[in-house]
């Protein structure tokens, strides 16, 4: 058990969990973040807080900004802008088939280290942009890098809202992109509609690996459609699924009317178990007022 916080080097950025260590930053407050390239300025955006999960490899705040921090975070959040407005004349002027979805900035250090931009870019086909550094080079002075994106890591780094009206996954807490099929959004019955079950990155939702293990679980034991059952209405047939209510839907042989039932009620094996339990080895167990001793 130990405390943690939340903090984002953008607004509506991702989240990064950090132990506050002595500190106690509150929602607002502006903080130093380790990172590769020395402290960073970022924004608390949950306050430290008790947590119940083990805090002892997480990174810890370094401390919060100062007045120096602030102005070396606003001269680099400058450079990145200067940065991205010249890649994308440049790219302009060489003709290429990219488009700048962020840039990266890191300031000369004192230990020697010089500036140095990295522009990612998103392209259809592998693109020659060997002149495009070199005169990127020449305008930023300093050195350049250019790292090509896929769709999703696109979505990741520019962020968006989703069709459910909020930040998009990838961009808040997801860490790593995990497989998604289609036999997924079959399984969980969605139309199978590009723009109905595509992200912002235009793959398949992430969030259709959600909830697909309940699905998987609910199919292996829920009778299949057409199925017949018994429920406590009476003898029918399954016309259909509803696995948020984990229950069928069954067209009764007496009427032709539809029940809903809890897939307990029309699962065999909970019948058998239910008709076991009563019945016990030596039949019906004789009615008692008694407290039962039996275990369950």
């Amino acid at each position: 058990m130990g405390m943690l916080c939340a903090v984002s080097f953008n607004r509506y950025g991702r989240l990064y969990y950090l132990d506050p260590g002595e500190l106690r930053p509150q929602v607002g407050d502006k903080v130093l973040v380790p990172t590769d390239d020395g402290p960073e300025v970022a924004e608390c955006v949950w306050a430290a807080q008790w947590v119940t999960e083990e805090t002892e490899g997480f990174p810890r705040l370094v401390g919060l900004a100062g007045d120096d921090d602030l102005r070396r975070d606003e001269a680099l959040r400058r450079r990145k802008a200067e940065a991205k407005v010249a890649a994308k004349r440049l790219i302009r002027a060489h003709g290429l088939p990219m488009k700048v979805v962020a840039v990266d900035h890191v300031l000369g250090s004192a230990e020697g280290g010089g500036e140095r931009s990295t522009v990612y870019f998103t392209a259809p086909h592998r693109v020659d942009f060997r002149s495009l550094v070199r005169d990127l080079g020449a305008t930023l002075h300093c050195r350049v890098e250019l790292r090509q994106l896929s769709a999703r890591d696109s979505a990741r780094v520019q962020g968006g809202i989703g069709s459910c009206g909020r930040d998009l996954c990838c961009a808040t807490f997801l860490t790593d992109f995990e497989p998604v099929t289609i036999r997924m959004a079959k399984d969980q019955d969605l139309p199978l509609n590009p723009l109905r079950i595509s992200g912002a990155c235009g793959r398949l939702m992430c969030c259709l690996k959600y909830e697909h293990p309940l699905y998987a679980r609910f199919q292996e034991t829920a009778p299949a459609v057409g199925a017949r059952v018994t429920t406590p209405e009476g003898e029918g047939r399954v016309i259909g699924h509803s696995v948020p209510r984990d229950a069928v839907t069954v067209r009764l042989d007496a009427d032709g009317s539809r029940s809903m039932c809890s897939r307990a009620d029309v699962c065999g094996s909970r019948r058998a178990y239910e008709s076991r339990d009563q019945s016990g080895p030596e039949g019906p167990t004789p009615t008692s007022t008694s407290t039962p001793t039996r275990q369950r």
